[in-house]
């Protein structure tokens, strides 16, 4: 891999004070904006890129520990191979650096790896949108749920410099910057959580289906029945609170009024897949889950892990630590991660 070659810092400004002129009202100068924060060039052996999700940069760069070496803006630069990162919206798997002599230069070594591309914006936006526009387009019209994710490959890439690209053909998701967006449903879903639902299906790949019987622990007011129910799935509400009285009167919806952490495995029969986004600490969302795996539950499982306040990392190593689990950030979590476990 070719390295860029070295570059003078940029200058700054040491001071913001305007110059004084007699007699006359002068306007304080505006702060320059801060620059991008550069750890380190990319290293000389391989390296993978991680594309934040949006306000999660701080969390991925602890997950990641002593391997980032470079920050640019949302987009981490980390040694070795690409490796599990739960708060990253896309991994960049195959990174490689371009050395450019034009904007036509650009255009032709891209299209001379792939066809699709997804312009990260990072910096020289003008002579990016340039490059962008001799690209071939990529469509990113909203998904309708129960269409599988895009199969074609879709690579990122960013101008770091004026002759510089970063790119990668290969990538962990199959959406621009791992934010899938839906044909949403207005009417039926009471609230908005069901586009979690929708995202973690069609990410994964696999979703309920008729015969499956579901447990959805802290349902109130309704939308991960309503999706369950409509993937053909019989559902078992569980919230103290009553659910949404439209939700409740739908076919293979059966409600228990009741806490979901009072509530025994023993008590419930059969569960092909066991669903949480109760707002808890997640510590307390373990403890339930290792009650139903200690009972020998065997089924599927995917729940919400809510921080509230600091982010709980010992939390999400004892999540991870689970055999066959996963844990990752979807486009509609907020300061949450979603754990699977298929």
């Amino acid at each position: 891999m070719p390295k860029p070659p070295a570059r003078p810092p940029l200058k700054q400004r040491t001071s913001s004070r305007p110059l004084k002129r007699a007699g006359a009202a002068v306007m304080p100068a505006p702060k320059p904006a801060a620059p991008p924060l550069i750890v380190a060039p990319w290293p000389d052996a391989p390296f993978t890129a991680y594309l934040a999700a949006e306000g999660t940069l701080s969390d991925l760069m602890r997950e990641l520990g002593d391997d980032v070496t470079a920050v640019y803006d949302r987009l981490i630069v980390g040694k070795g191979s690409p490796r599990a990162a739960a708060w990253a919206a896309n991994v960049w798997q195959d990174p490689r650096v371009l050395m450019i002599a034009s904007i036509g230069d650009g255009v032709r070594q891209l299209k001379a790896i792939q066809r699709n591309w997804a312009l990260l914006p990072f910096a020289h936006h003008r002579r990016a949108a340039l490059i962008e526009e001799q690209l071939p387009k990529v469509s990113s019209k909203p998904v309708v749920f129960g269409e599988p994710a895009p199969s074609a490959p879709l690579g990122s890439w960013t101008l770091l410099a004026p002759d510089l690209i970063l790119a990668s053909p290969t990538c962990s998701s199959a959406f621009r910057h791992g934010e899938p967006a839906f044909v949403e449903n207005r009417d039926g879903p009471p609230n908005r959580a069901y586009l979690k639902l929708w995202e973690a299906f069609t990410v994964l790949g696999v979703r309920p289906g008729p015969g499956d019987v579901c447990l959805d622990l802290g349902a109130c007011p309704g939308g991960w029945s309503w999706v369950l129910q409509g993937c053909g799935a019989s559902v078992i509400a569980v919230d103290k609170a009553p659910l949404d009285l439209a939700i409740a009167a739908l076919p293979r919806i059966s409600v228990r009024q009741q806490s979901a952490f009072a509530l025994e495995p023993s008590g419930v029969g059969h569960v092909d897949w066991l669903l949480s986004d109760i707002v808890c600490y997640p510590e307390r969302l373990l403890r339930l889950v290792q009650r139903w795996l200690d009972a020998g539950f065997t089924g599927k499982c995917l729940c919400t892990l809510k921080f509230q306040g600091e982010t709980d990392f010992a939390a999400m190593a004892a999540f991870a630590a689970i055999p066959g689990s996963r844990l990752l950030h979807l486009h509609h979590n907020k300061h949450e991660l979603t754990w699977v476990r298929l």
